[in-house]
């Protein structure tokens, strides 16, 4: 039996993380796999519940969650609304949310074994995680960055810090979302110890790197750089696979998308291996 469980705890600047964890009470094992989301990401987004439940009953409980300042408010779960959140948002609170939510699981479900998933500027924070915390056991990487700052221009960052914000789009929804120059302050201002191709090279636990041939956000290349810091990781081409390995978002279909099946199962592999 699939269980759900919801849970809010308090992240950065006391604003709520909120998140649910995925498991099969008959067959859950000793480890959970923690997933997390990207830039203008979320943990309802798209197919993630499908992957949740994917891994859960395959034995690996699945917990994911928002980052507090993801602009994803609780009232509105399906999308970013809340700009302000999202202007105000910095490297350093989601690596803070993210070692929360690491004390969190080990406190309240006591597992033997803390696997990360990180996709895009999530992969980024995983790998910045588990080079520092030995209480990550394994780690893997989908279509994640090398560098916090590819997610904006560097001809943007002077107009930037004069006006104190730029915009993104929701290539969704086509809204221009608001960016403070406190993310560019602080990305200066913690530069070596954000540096995610140095953290690459200090993993030392098993790590599986997976990336599509054909993501346009973030080049394939930029997991073979990754790959080439860490020469005992794992690199899987997912052929013909985008940014997002096929899913969408509202996604409404009941099976997980070809090249997202595909990381699922190369994924558990990884994860079976002793």
């Amino acid at each position: 039996m699939i269980k759900n469980e919801q849970f809010t705890i308090t992240g950065s600047s006391g604003k709520p993380i909120i998140g649910d964890y995925t498991a099969d009470d008959k067959h859950a094992n000793s480890a959970i796999i923690i997933f997390v989301h990207g830039f203008k990401g979320f943990k309802d987004w798209g197919a993630h519940q499908l992957v949740a439940r994917f891994f859960a009953e395959k034995g690996y409980p699945y917990l994911k969650f928002n980052l507090s300042h993801s602009g994803v408010s609780p009232e509105k779960p399906n999308d970013v609304t809340d700009m302000e959140a999202f202007a105000t948002n910095t490297i350093s609170m989601e690596l803070a949310d993210l070692n929360t939510v690491v004390n969190f699981t080990e406190q309240t479900y006591h597992p033997e074994n803390i696997y990360l998933i990180g996709h895009s500027r999530g992969g980024g924070l995983t790998i910045i995680q588990a080079a520092k915390d030995s209480r990550i056991t394994k780690l893997i990487t989908w279509a994640s960055i090398a560098d916090f700052s590819s997610l904006w221009k560097a001809e943007q960052e002077e107009e930037w810090m004069k006006t104190g914000k730029i915009y993104v789009e929701n290539a969704r929804t086509k809204e221009k979302m608001p960016l403070n120059n406190t993310l560019l302050t602080d990305f200066k201002a913690n530069k070596e110890a954000f540096d995610i191709i140095k953290a690459a090279a200090r993993i030392t636990v098993p790590w599986l790197i997976l990336h599509g041939d054909e993501d346009v956000n973030v080049k394939f290349s930029v997991a073979q750089e990754l790959a080439q810091k860490q020469l005992k990781a794992e690199i899987h081409k997912i052929e013909g696979a985008n940014h997002v390995f096929g899913a969408s978002h509202p996604y409404t279909e009941t099976q997980l998308p070809k090249h997202l099946q595909e990381v699922c199962e190369k994924s558990l592999a990884f994860l079976r291996v002793p």
